[in-house]
Order: C-alpha cells, then sequence, then structure tokens
C-alpha cells in the first residue's frame, strides 16, 4: 500500500491525474499497475482501501465535479466516506470510463508506468 500511496502523491504533486478522475478511478480500481523497471505499484486496488488514501493525500474534493458529482451532496465531514461514495457514483465500469482509463494508462506510460489492460478487453 506504500506504493501506492507514493504513486498517488507523485501523481497529485505534478498534477498527472488533474482533469481526468473518471481515468484514473478506472485505472487504480481495475487494472495492474508497474514501473517500468517492474516493481509493482497497485494489482488493482478496492474502492474501501482507496477511499482512505484519498483522504490521506487530501486529493482536492472539487476533483468530483468532473465526474459530474456537486461536492455539496457528498458527506462533508467524513471524508473517507465522500470518497467512497464518489467513487460509487461515478460508474467507473461504464464504457466511459474504460475509454478515461485507456487515456489515462497511455499519459501514465509516458510518465514511466506499465499499466496493464481494461479487465473487459
Amino acid at each position: 500500500m506504500d506504493q501506492l500511496y507514493e504513486f498517488l502523491n507523485h501523481l497529485k504533486q505534478h498534477g498527472l491525474a488533474q482533469g481526468n478522475l473518471l481515468g484514473l478511478l478506472n485505472v487504480l480500481v481495475g487494472r495492474r499497475i508497474t514501473t517500468q523497471q517492474g516493481a509493482e505499484v497497485s494489482a488493482g486496488v478496492t474502492w474501501r482501501s482507496l477511499a482512505p488514501l484519498l483522504k490521506k493525500l487530501r486529493w482536492d474534493k472539487e476533483a468530483v465535479r468532473e465526474l459530474g458529482l456537486d461536492p455539496k451532496q457528498l458527506p462533508p465531514r467524513d471524508r473517507e466516506r465522500y470518497w467512497y461514495m464518489a467513487i460509487g457514483l461515478a460508474r467507473i465500469d461504464s464504457e466511459a470510463a474504460m475509454k478515461a482509463g485507456d487515456l489515462f494508462a497511455e499519459q501514465l506510460q509516458a510518465a514511466g508506468y506499465a499499466v496493464g489492460p481494461s479487465p473487459r478487453r
């Protein structure tokens, strides 16, 4: 889990996921991520495991607007529940999410990560 935390922190610090939250969620939950050297970053993560990481990293809560969600409609005081609900409402298994995940995977490859194929392929 430390590798995943460091990975997400790197994405946040360099703005690599900005504007593509749907693709990020699709990749994190459904795909394997490794470094170019072959070190595993993630083999896929559950919503329940991802929500506390986003809370811990203080991921921008306004990013849910990219998913068509209003931050005011999510639990304001419990950030872990906030992110869990956002992931659940994002429809990360939809065709649009798969396409966003494919585009995000290309961005990650350019940044030095290898991303496995979508589960539907």
